[in-house]
């Protein structure tokens, strides 16, 4: 069961020569979640071999350009390849208006339907559920509305241990209950569930947290998560200028991730003034030791654990 996230734009603003402007993909389970999209995204998708076919759920954060510039190329490229399947995406009311406007203009003829789905980017909620995971939102502080995203796993059932369905004779309509926590009835005897099954697989998690100023009021929705993604546009001396545009500083994102014990801090959407992130990197790290920068291209997997 596969939980890995895929950095394929880590730069803010305006892309440079080495990064594009943000996007994520999360797989979860084989279900590909993009997480915003700036430009260049379609381009990053093919080089990191993403088939475009499954990208079904788009989570965008909020409508600067940055974040949504992408979203006409790759809504073009998907009619022109004559998609059939409807696309999802989750954004602020406004996008609805935005992207209605310019398909009635470029595309008029979709081989596909679009299904918005609005969302408060200022309230917290889930906005969307399957039968492997949750998607909430996570109010941000930015000049426009902004939220983020907390991918969750859930629960896992218990796993049977080899060889116990036989030996015990356990029918088929019992092994559901079983791995849900129940003993079982063999013969005369109680099985106690602890000798029928391992522990259950831990919950995974990943919190997308951009364009944002220093705010603690974001740590109850991240706590614990495994991989935290917080921006950190600018360095300790751009701090005041951080203020200024809502945004943070690579130690104010390890703050946050310190204070929510998250596992791991990405921390991106780097400000085109950094050629070299060794500045950045070195203050996120001095706060909390395990955060590592966005790459473009690179990938970073939760593995299975037990509880």
């Amino acid at each position: 069961m596969i939980f890995e996230l895929t950095i394929l734009g880590s730069s803010s603003a305006v892309p440079t020569s080495k990064r594009n402007l943000t996007a994520h993909v999360l797989n979860v389970h084989e279900r590909f979640f993009l997480i915003d999209c700036g430009e260049g995204t379609q381009i990053q998708l093919r080089r990191n071999k993403i088939r475009f076919g499954k990208i079904n759920h788009i989570f965008i954060s909020h409508l600067h350009g940055d974040h949504i510039f992408g979203l006409f190329g790759l809504i073009s490229t998907f009619n022109l390849l004559k998609r059939e399947i409807d696309l999802h995406i989750y954004s602020h009311s406004e996008l609805e208006r935005i992207l209605t406007e310019h398909i009635r203009y470029f595309e008029r003829n979709l081989s596909y339907k679009i299904i918005f789905h609005n969302i408060n980017p200022e309230k917290s909620e889930i906005i969307y559920e399957d039968k492997a995971i949750t998607v909430e939102t996570i109010p941000l502080k930015h000049r426009v509305p902004c939220c983020g995203f907390l991918f969750k796993e859930k629960p896992h059932l218990k796993n049977l241990k080899k060889n116990v369905v036989e030996r015990y004779q356990i029918p088929i309509n019992e092994i559901h209950k079983i791995k849900e926590g129940c003993d079982y009835k063999f013969g005369d005897d109680t099985i106690p569930n602890s000798q029928l099954t391992l522990s259950a697989y831990k919950q995974r998690s990943y919190a997308y947290c951009t364009d944002t100023a220093y705010s603690e009021k974001i740590i109850p929705s991240i706590q614990n998560v495994d991989i935290l993604f917080h921006e950190a546009t600018y360095a300790n001396n751009f701090k005041k200028l951080a203020k200024e545009t809502f945004h943070s500083t690579a130690e104010q994102a390890a703050k946050i991730a310190n204070r929510a014990n998250v596992k791991k801090l990405i921390i991106g959407h780097f400000s085109a003034r950094y050629k070299d992130l060794s500045l950045l990197i070195n203050q996120a790290k001095a706060v909390f030791g395990n955060t590592v920068t966005a790459e473009d291209g690179e990938k970073h997997k939760v593995d299975l654990e037990r509880e």
